[in-house]
């Protein structure tokens, strides 16, 4: 392997301690590099700190063994997560082992104008105000649980439709800024129909060698009311074309309109739900009273059986920094009972070139926040995929955080998984467009790309998972 001792000095140079500056200038250089021509040797598909997460590992084996009670995991993250492609193999896989409790956390994103998970649709009469955190605080726009503030000041109905019956619900929980009751639940199962009397409708096809006189003696009007009623000027008419015929007949009409049955709902100190003996696919959410403008977090939806529930909350563009500067996300992060929290924040950090120092500051603030409100929740820290910059340069930055998560992990209790090096680190780029895993701005993955990286993270989770009931019994 003639390159191998390029490469080697490369690595050395890379985890040598610069400064984020000289990071980057050493991405240009790669550039002039055919990167296709170097070896890239993923290490072993691994979590590392494994004894960090016991106390959730005791959890799901209690879970496996007793086949009762449930487990919840909540994955945090930026666009990679948002569209919930990685995040729904994560779930899909991790419920056939261990049962399917439900869809979790989901929010209307469609209302909120952009992209989220496929399980759930929303739709809604009214239009919807929404900010992404990734912006400065605003007065009366509470950023919560998803990340995404949601309000109108519209009377309201919002459907809430779910699409695979594999996860049709008996609750849904309801998670508003202050907990406030500001929403109704109910079902549009009762139907009303009305009658009423309406003019009746007659139309004639005019047949070849038919004249006015003739149409209008068959229906028993005169010629001047049939050329009223079709705006005809002259008598001349054409084989083929359909004409209106005036009449004082009435008939019945009958009008069918859904009424909506409104549910008991209960609230706790965290949400307001309702609960179903029979499974829903469907429900409604009203406006409960007559308030100025109503503001939605998300809801959770969950099954009444044992399980594991996988939530998902990604926002595009979002870093650590982010979710920091909203203290009403922490504050309804419990409503999820987190049991394990994922964590893959990075992407955005390093396109705005932010020093692995300063990223890590924000990441264990972020952990922090998350352990005020949920002490007991253990934490696993997905290092950033590989990217480029415009498409051609390497990104460094993803590559000296994923670094610095590792070298910290024990210190500050958290386990971490190379999603970095498992996708082939700083030269794995090309190669996964290639292969098709790739969106056109290398940064993003394509469904293919994001499914597998789904794939990886189970597998490495399981085989801890195994590792650990191995070493207990």
């Amino acid at each position: 392997m003639r390159n191998k001792p390029f490469i080697l000095l490369f690595c050395f140079l890379l985890w040598g301690g610069k400064s984020a500056a000289q990071v980057d200038s050493l991405a240009v250089v790669m550039d002039s590099i055919a990167v296709d021509t170097f070896e890239v040797v993923v290490g072993n598909n691994i979590i590392t700190n494994t004894s960090s997460l016991n106390l959730f590992f005791e959890k799901l084996y209690s879970l496996e063994k007793e086949k009762g009670g449930k487990v919840n995991i909540v994955h945090i993250g930026d666009s990679h997560i948002q569209a919930d492609l990685m995040t729904g193999i994560i779930r899909k896989t991790l419920q056939a082992r261990f049962g399917n409790a439900g869809a979790g956390f989901t929010f209307p994103h469609r209302l909120a104008k952009t992209n989220g998970g496929h399980y759930v649709s929303f739709s809604s009469n009214a239009s919807w105000n929404s900010r992404r955190n990734i912006y400065a605080p605003e007065t009366g726009m509470e950023v919560g649980l998803s990340g995404i503030a949601l309000e109108t000041r519209e009377d309201f109905v919002v459907e809430v439709n779910v699409r695979d019956n594999s996860y049709d619900f008996n609750t849904i929980k309801i998670i508003t800024p202050g907990n406030s009751s500001s929403f109704d639940v109910a079902t549009s199962s009762k139907t009303i129909v009305l009658e009423s009397t309406v003019p009746k409708k007659i139309t004639h096809k005019i047949k070849s060698g038919e004249v006015l006189g003739s149409i209008a003696d068959k229906y028993g009007i005169t010629v001047s009311q049939l050329k009223k009623a079709n705006s005809l000027r002259s008598d001349n008419i054409r084989a083929g074309r359909t004409l209106k015929i005036p009449t004082n007949q009435m008939q019945k009409k009958e009008v069918k309109r859904s009424e909506f049955i409104p549910l008991p709902i209960t609230a706790d100190t965290l949400s307001n739900y309702y609960h179903s003996d029979e499974a829903l696919s469907k429900i409604y959410l009203l406006p409960n009273n007559s308030r100025k403008e109503y503001a939605l977090s998300g809801v959770v939806l969950e099954k009444d059986g044992p399980g594991l529930i996988y939530h998902s909350i990604g926002v595009n563009g979002a870093k650590a920094s982010d979710y920091n500067k909203y203290p009403l996300f922490f504050e309804q992060l419990p409503t999820l009972k987190p049991d394990l929290i994922v964590v893959s924040l990075g992407t955005n950090e390093s396109f705005d070139k932010m020093a692995a120092a300063d990223y890590i500051a924000q990441m264990n603030l972020f952990i922090a926040n998350v352990r005020a409100q949920d002490p007991e929740a253990c934490v696993i820290i997905m290092t950033p995929p590989p990217s480029q910059f415009k498409r051609k340069y390497p990104n460094t930055f993803v590559a000296s955080y994923a670094k610095e998560i590792m070298m910290q992990e024990t210190a500050k209790n958290y386990a971490s998984w190379d999603l970095f090096s498992q996708m082939g680190g700083l030269f794995g780029v090309n190669r996964n467009a290639a292969q098709g895993m790739m969106a056109g701005d290398k940064v993003h993955y394509s469904k293919p790309g994001y499914e597998k990286q789904g794939t990886l993270f189970t597998e490495a989770l399981l085989n801890a998972y195994d590792n650990f009931k191995t070493n207990r019994d």
